[in-house]
């Protein structure tokens, strides 16, 4: 996980990183909804399930990263971390920070499919840049983030393995649960497929700028 001695020498400053990094990535959520080209693969379950209860996408995800909290501690037991549960603040201001965007956003709207992708690009770059920034704050990880890495520290697999096969299977849930209970898909499209790719593609290359910032201001 990500936190170390060395790094929690500067807490007071690695806090508001960290929350910077999960506003800047819910707006990248935000960003991708209003392109309805499809959300990330880890936002796609909380997506079907708000247009399922009615409930916001906020509030579904503040419930999915409570119970991949849950996942952790059963798949860990003895060996989870009891510092984690700073997944669950990080999850609600993750969660309200996806309100505020879509909130922010609602007056933006799109009448192409140029357009969409322009959106759709723009929630794609942005998360990949959050998900740069909560690295670099070396806290706490997300909390789907929480349980590859748990999966990966009880058994020999690799992170990127589990990584991608954790991605298709919440992709997977969303199709199936938008298929049963609403009779479409929700959430997922070619947008979707765009993020798998991208995000991880990009967080690489955001991460020497922000490395920079790292050494200037909490070293």
């Amino acid at each position: 996980m990500h936190g170390t001695k060395n790094s929690l020498k500067h807490i007071p400053a690695r806090c508001p990183c960290l929350a910077v990094g999960l506003a800047v990535m819910a707006f990248g959520v935000a960003f991708s909804i209003a392109g309805a080209l499809g959300t990330s693969p880890i936002s796609s379950v909380p997506y079907v399930t708000s247009c399922i209860s009615g409930l916001s996408v906020g509030t579904t995800t503040i419930i999915m990263n409570c119970i991949f909290v849950l996942i952790q501690i059963a798949i860990l037991r003895r060996q989870y971390q009891w510092f984690q549960l700073l997944q669950i603040p990080a999850a609600i201001l993750f969660g309200l920070m996806i309100d505020v965007g879509e909130w922010v956003l609602r007056g933006i709207s799109w009448s192409n499919y140029f357009q969409q992708w322009v959106l759709c690009a723009i929630g794609i770059a942005l998360v990949a840049l959050g998900v740069s920034i909560e690295v670099m704050a070396k806290l706490v990880t997300t909390a789907g983030e929480g349980v590859v890495l748990a999966i990966c520290q009880v058994t020999s697999l690799k992170f990127g393995n589990v990584k991608v096969a954790f991605d298709v299977t919440l992709v997977c849930i969303s199709i199936v649960t938008g298929l049963l209970c609403l009779g479409r898909l929700e959430g997922v499209r070619e947008g979707t497929v765009a993020a798998a790719i991208c995000v991880g593609l990009l967080t690489k290359q955001f991460k020497k700028p922000v490395g920079k910032f790292e050494e200037k201001f909490l070293l």
